[in-house]
C-alpha cells in the first residue's frame, strides 16, 4: 500500500485535502506521481468519503457535505425539502418547486450549487434540480426524508439551537398565513409528522390543533397572541424565508404580551382538538368504545357529534371506510 517516498511526490495528507477541495483522482495522481488507483487508496485509508466516478466532469456543482452539518440555513433548507421537495426515486436527483424564484436563488447560493432554475411557463412554478448521489443519500440515511415521502414523513433529529428555522423551512414549503382570518395552517399528507410537530408547538405555548381528513392533516395555529409568537420564534435570527409570508406576519404590529387569543376561540379549538384526537386514535384502533375512554368523553359524545357535526361524521366516515377496507 505505503508507496515509496521517493517516488510519490507529495503526502497523504496533501492529498486528502486537495479532494476534499473538489480536484478529481486523476489531476491528484498526475501532480502527486501516482496512479488514481493509488489515490483511491489513501483516500479509503485516510477514511474520506469518495465521490462517485465521474463526478468531476458533471457540469453543474454542488457542495455534496451540505447536509452532513448542522447549520441554521440546514435546518432551513431541510425543513423546506421535507414540506415541498421531491426524491426521485431511480435518479440521483432532488428536486424543489415554487413559484417564488428568489427562494429557489437563496437555496442554490446557500448550497454552493450551479444547477439552473427552470420555469414551468404553463404553471408558472419553478423548480430547481440539483443531481448529486451524495445528497440524496445523506437526505435518507441521515434526515429521513425518502422517495415517496408524502405519508411517511417523520420528525428527523434536529437539535433545539435550529429546531426553529427548520420549522420555518417546513412553514414556508407547506404553510400559509392569513392576518385578517388570525390563522397560520400547514397540510401535509404525514399524520405521524404533525402529531411530532404539534407537540413541539405546543410546548412553545402556542395554541394549535389538528384536523385529520382521509388522505391528508392540517394543523391550524388561531388567534393573535399565538399566531405574533410562532412568528416571534420561527423569524428570530432568520437568513432564508420567504418574504410573503414573513410580511404577513410583519402585520401585526403589537407587543406579544399585549395581546390575547379571546377565550371564545379557546373553547372552540378545544373541542376541535378533542375531535381530532378521537380521529387520530380510531385511525391507530378501529375501537369506538376505546377512542372515548381514552381521550376521556362519555360514548354519548361521540354519537352527538356525529349528530350535530356535519364535518366530524363525513371525516369519521371516510376513515371508517379505510378501516373496513384494511388500510
Amino acid at each position: 500500500m505505503n508507496k515509496p517516498l521517493r517516488k510519490r511526490t507529495m503526502s497523504k495528507v496533501e492529498i486528502a485535502q486537495m479532494y476534499k477541495r473538489g480536484e478529481s483522482t486523476t489531476v491528484i495522481a498526475k501532480k502527486a506521481n501516482v496512479s488514481p488507483g493509488y489515490i483511491r487508496i489513501v483516500l479509503k485509508e485516510l477514511e474520506v468519503p469518495l465521490r462517485p466516478r465521474g463526478s468531476w466532469k458533471r457540469k453543474f456543482k454542488v457542495n455534496e457535505d451540505y447536509f452532513k452539518t448542522w447549520s441554521n440555513n440546514m435546518a432551513y433548507i431541510l425543513g423546506f425539502i421535507a414540506a415541498d421537495g421531491m426524491i426521485s426515486g431511480h435518479a440521483q436527483l432532488i428536486s424543489i418547486a415554487q413559484k417564488e424564484k428568489e427562494i429557489l436563488l437563496d437555496i442554490k447560493r446557500e448550497m454552493d450549487s450551479s444547477h439552473p432554475i427552470t420555469k414551468n411557463e404553463r404553471t408558472g412554478v419553478h423548480m430547481l434540480n440539483i443531481g448529486s448521489k451524495i445528497l440524496k443519500e445523506d437526505l435518507i440515511h441521515i434526515h429521513g426524508i425518502r422517495p415517496n415521502k408524502t405519508k411517511h414523513l417523520s420528525m428527523p433529529n434536529i437539535p433545539d439551537l435550529h429546531l426553529s428555522h427548520y420549522v420555518r423551512g417546513y412553514f414556508d414549503g407547506d404553510g400559509s398565513i392569513n392576518y385578517q382570518k388570525k390563522q397560520i395552517v400547514f397540510v401535509g399528507g404525514s399524520h405521524q409528522f404533525f402529531e411530532e410537530l404539534n407537540k413541539l408547538i405546543k410546548r412553545r405555548g402556542i395554541r394549535s390543533y389538528l384536523k385529520v381528513y382521509q388522505t391528508y392533516t392540517r394543523l391550524i395555529i388561531s388567534g393573535r397572541q399565538s399566531i405574533k409568537g410562532f412568528g416571534d420564534w420561527i423569524y428570530a435570527d432568520s437568513d432564508l424565508r420567504l418574504d410573503r409570508k414573513y410580511e404577513e406576519y410583519l402585520k401585526e404590529n403589537q407587543n406579544y404580551d399585549d395581546l390575547e387569543d379571546g377565550k371564545h376561540v379557546v373553547s372552540k379549538a378545544a373541542i376541535k382538538e378533542r375531535k381530532n384526537k378521537f380521529l387520530m386514535k380510531f385511525i391507530k384502533s378501529g375501537c369506538i368504545t376505546k377512542c372515548c375512554a381514552e381521550i376521556n368523553i362519555e360514548p354519548t359524545t361521540f354519537k352527538n357529534w356525529m349528530k350535530n357535526d356535519l364535518e366530524f361524521q363525513q371525516r369519521w366516515n371516510e376513515l371508517n371506510k379505510i378501516k373496513e377496507r384494511g388500510g
